[in-house]
């Protein structure tokens, strides 16, 4: 096992590398990030130029590249547009967004999974149509129409919530836009799940533990459910990434300041320093999210070893 990370940890290297690259070159490739910090204002082209000197912005790309590589690893990620450090502003928004991707995916993993096991089970009866039914209904629904309707009904006319959540962010008030972030993943969960329950519930061996006299609730628990995770766990490693990439639109409606809020201002200000330094967090989740889900592989399906 020990082995088995170690080569993992080596592969994520060129993998970063890459990706931040290719990150790095779209975001300088939208247009002048120095031409975009005046706005309307039109400065004379030597403070233009003093500026690009001031940002080794004159040097080739892939110097700047390697400035910012080197950046990463000494916690200098430059200045953002609104005269803080990017890393100031990662640590502002990062643990914000976190609470609301856990949040979200606590509610996904359960209610998805859940939903998906009551209709793997009860396959052609009336819960599984019903499941299908609404999954089929959330995943065809935008999740920003999601979110402006319960907003509407549960914080302006029935005042079950707040519209939006407090500076503080605490954690009550984040779970309806937890709910609404983890919509569609949450459909996709419990669709993959009743898929995998339903066709293991004729494996050979969910019929040898019913046949040895198991009680029904251990051979649900230990043996079909737990050989049926192994895709869900897949999506859901991967979709931890995603949730944190997706709540910009949540983190609007809601008004969290978070990674998609900063992001998003980083982007309409032209800000290659905050864009890239977010993302580049982002990349960090996404492989060490993949490392994971492959480690609980060998968790769930005993017969998985790695050498």
């Amino acid at each position: 096992m020990g082995r088995y990370v170690i080569r993992r940890l080596l592969q994520m290297i060129p993998v970063f590398i890459g990706t931040t690259f290719i990150i790095f070159v779209m975001v300088h490739a939208l247009g002048d990030p120095v031409a975009a910090k005046f706005g309307d204002k039109t400065p004379s082209p030597a403070v233009l130029e003093q500026f690009r000197e001031s940002l080794h912005l004159n040097e080739p790309l892939i110097v700047q590249y390697g400035r910012y590589m080197a950046g990463i690893f000494t916690g200098n990620l430059g200045d953002a547009f609104n005269g803080t450090t990017v890393v100031d502003l990662l640590k502002m928004a990062y643990p914000t967004t976190v609470k609301l991707a856990l949040t979200a995916f606590v509610i996904e993993a359960v209610i998805g999974i859940g939903l998906g096991v009551l209709s793997g089970m009860r396959r052609g009866r009336l819960a599984d149509t019903s499941v299908m039914v609404m999954t089929l209904v959330v995943i065809s629904i935008p999740t920003f129409v999601i979110g402006y309707v319960l907003q509407y009904l549960l914080g302006v006319k029935w005042g079950v919530i707040t519209p939006t959540v407090d500076p503080s962010v605490p954690f009550q008030q984040l779970i309806v836009p937890g709910l609404v972030l983890a919509s569609v993943s949450l459909a996709y969960v419990a669709r993959l799940t009743r898929t995998t329950i339903a066709e293991n519930t004729k494996a050979d061996f969910v019929r040898t533990a019913v046949a040895k006299g198991l009680p029904r609730r251990r051979v649900v628990t230990h043996h079909l459910l737990r050989n049926s995770l192994i895709p869900v766990v897949t999506f859901l490693g991967t979709d931890l990434g995603a949730l944190m990439g997706g709540a910009l639109v949540t983190e609007r409606i809601f008004n969290i300041q978070g990674v998609g809020f900063w992001l998003y201002q980083g982007v309409v200000h032209q800000d290659a320093n905050t864009t890239v330094g977010f993302v580049t967090v982002l990349v960090i989740v996404y492989l060490l999210a993949n490392l994971l889900v492959d480690l609980l592989y060998a968790v769930l399906d005993p017969r998985i070893r790695y050498a």
